[in-house]
């Protein structure tokens, strides 16, 4: 399942050639994060877009023991972009290796989209989901709490537990607040729309964005309109995403540390997560 990026210490590839001088663990690590970000640049389809170099160590000092915070995680991008399911297939990754080897508290997930606004009596006056969303915005920040999802996400990092909300995605705009209990955790990590617009960037160690290319993007999404029976309105939901997208989402790659292609294989993702998640096993578990 993992990659066992050594397997004894003469092997390391966290060992540096050619130093006259000795380096501590945290520069070992620098340098092996350096190396396989720069490998996976350079990979024809691969899953790094660009980085700014500052995050590799930031990533180093975590792995280290050097910055001993849990760290947060927001993964922001357009609609269809892939970030949910690259978000899973990191929760996935991370939560197996902790089973492996019994690592509790891995990981929480903060989901975005729960902090909608609840519109239940807008949608039961206008009659139904569908009327009620001709002349109400969803793809604008503004329809979400983000700052209560900022404060959330604080006092998780903080080692506090919090309750979250769960907004139902049915078609009643109903918000149930104080609905799940989250506990601290090593990692928080939260994906959507807007999860890194202004009121909630903040909350975030790491930022990274999902950029995707245009037609990729549109033919997701109408295979997804299909599958959710939008029918006509599709065209017009595209239209009104794609136009607030372009206001709200793509100026939030600026901000983002990490940017990765939405279109890159999956395993690809894991693979490179298991490269990092690799030096934990050698440093601390071998």
């Amino acid at each position: 399942m993992l990659q066992n990026i050594s397997n004894t210490k003469s092997k390391s590839p966290l060992k540096s050639k050619n130093i006259t001088r000795p380096i501590s663990v945290n520069e070992e690590i620098e340098r092996y994060l350096s190396n396989i970000f720069e490998k996976e640049m350079a990979e024809k389809d691969g899953i790094l877009v660009s980085y700014n170099p500052f995050v590799i160590k930031k990533i180093a000092g975590y792995l280290s023991g050097k910055i001993k915070m849990p760290a947060s995680i927001g993964i922001a991008g357009e609609t269809a972009s892939g970030k949910s399911t690259i978000t899973m297939d990191l929760i996935d990754t991370i939560e197996s290796f902790a089973t492996e080897f019994n690592i509790e508290d891995a990981i929480t997930r903060v989901n975005t989209d729960d902090y909608y606004y609840d519109r239940s009596d807008m949608v039961k006056a206008a009659g139904s989901f569908a009327e009620f969303a001709k002349n109400y915005d969803l793809d604008v920040p503004q329809a979400l709490e983000l700052e209560l999802m900022s404060k959330h996400i604080k006092e998780l990092l903080s080692g506090k537990s919090t309750y979250l909300p769960k907004y139902d995605m049915s078609g009643t705009a109903i918000r149930h607040d104080n609905h799940t209990l989250a506990k601290p955790s090593k990692i928080i990590i939260s994906e959507g729309l807007f999860t890194l617009t202004e009121k909630v960037r903040d909350a975030f160690d790491f930022k990274i964005y999902v950029d995707i290319a245009e037609d990729i993007k549109k033919e997701r999404f109408f295979i997804r309109a299909k599958e959710r029976g939008l029918g006509d309105s599709a065209e017009h939901i595209y239209a009104n995403a794609n136009e607030k997208a372009e206001v709200y989402i793509r100026p939030c790659q600026t901000k983002a540390d990490i940017v990765l292609s939405g279109a890159a294989d999956r395993i690809k993702y894991k693979n490179f997560l298991n490269k990092i998640i690799g030096i934990i096993q050698e440093l601390y578990l071998s």
